[in-house]
């Protein structure tokens, strides 16, 4: 029998590539030490507070977290018509998380996400369209059931001292301006412009699909509603485990209102901005500084630093078996 010796070339390639994923599988282990060490102090008052706290309602809280993966999971599978295997879909939003609290602005759940779904055979392009179709259902129901809790209840949440005196006018200038420069450069640079009138056509072609198949648009839609109301849900029991004096209906409007509000800060997961944001909108809503503080600690424990290492650990493990 004749022994195959692989070129040099090849064996060089082919171990670079498994130093590379060794690398990628521990990565998000590092990261999570990482901000670990650079939040401790809120995670030590953090897990103070909940020992402190009445335990059905935290278990509660932990319930709706966990539901919270399998709202995302179940849009993502609306905003695609293909069928996606459903335990590596889930598996794949819970690592999702993991990775999107360790980057800004949800790149680390996009690239996940991406990376799945181009591994399930989907091409790249209708990848990032069913992308962009499962943020703007994401975007659209969780502003929608903003407006609608701020008309059935108006008077729950005080919105000055969200919105420093004379902000306004600002905020509203300078999305002008973003605006306009965007449209200046889509305008006069022509490969930009090919580039995004494709994707648009692909994006709008994926919708048009998916909202022929009624059971594709109510998961989208029905798994996109789901998610911010599971993460309001998580809020309001944790404010009843540490005696917050809000109603319930009152935090879900808080929460919404204070995720919105953050949605364009580039923090890693909202760290440090959701928690403010949280805090001000809860003693605008009536909350003691004290219990607030406490509230919103123990629930970003929970639904952030608990889920942290396990998720990093599947992100890990899905690398390792190239199912990401």
């Amino acid at each position: 029998m004749t022994d195959v010796r692989l070129p040099r070339r090849v064996l060089r390639t082919f171990s670079g590539r498994l130093a590379v994923r060794r690398i990628l599988c521990l990565l998000p282990l590092v990261l999570v030490l990482w901000v670990a060490a650079r939040h401790r102090s809120v995670l030590v008052e953090g897990f103070a507070h909940l020992g402190t706290a009445e335990w059905p309602w935290l278990l509660a809280a932990v319930t709706a977290t966990c539901l919270t993966w399998v709202a995302a999971a179940v849009t993502r599978q609306g905003a695609l018509v293909e069928r996606l295997p459903r335990r590596r879909l889930l598996a794949t939003q819970f690592a999702a998380g993991a990775a999107n609290h360790l980057l800004p602005t949800g790149l680390g759940a996009t690239a996940v996400n991406l990376r799945f779904m181009t591994v399930c055979g989907v091409p790249p392009a209708r990848s990032s369209a069913a992308l962009a179709l499962y943020m703007l259902a994401g975007f659209v129901a969780r502003i929608g059931l903003l407006l609608v809790m701020l008309v059935a209840l108006p008077d729950a949440l005080q919105i000055g001292p969200l919105v420093p005196d004379g902000a306004a006018g600002p905020l509203l200038l300078g999305a002008g301006v973003v605006a306009c420069a965007a449209v200046t450069v889509l305008l006069l640079v022509r490969r930009l412009r090919t580039v995004v009138l494709s994707f648009l056509r692909t994006a709008l072609g994926e919708a048009r699909s998916v909202h022929t198949r009624p059971i594709r648009a109510l998961a989208l839609w029905g798994g996109a509603l789901s998610f911010p109301m599971l993460q309001a849900a998580g809020l309001a029991a944790v404010g009843r485990a540490l005696g917050l004096p809000v109603p319930p209906l009152h935090m879900v409007l808080v929460y919404l209102a204070a995720t919105a509000a953050v949605a364009v800060i580039p923090t890693p997961g909202g760290i440090g901005s959701v928690e403010a944001a949280l805090i001000v909108a809860l003693v605008a809503a009536g909350g003691p500084v004290a219990v607030a503080t406490a509230v919103v600690l123990a629930y970003r424990i929970i639904t952030v630093w608990l889920p942290l290492l396990p998720g990093a650990l599947t992100l890990g493990a899905l690398v390792r078996l190239k199912v990401i």
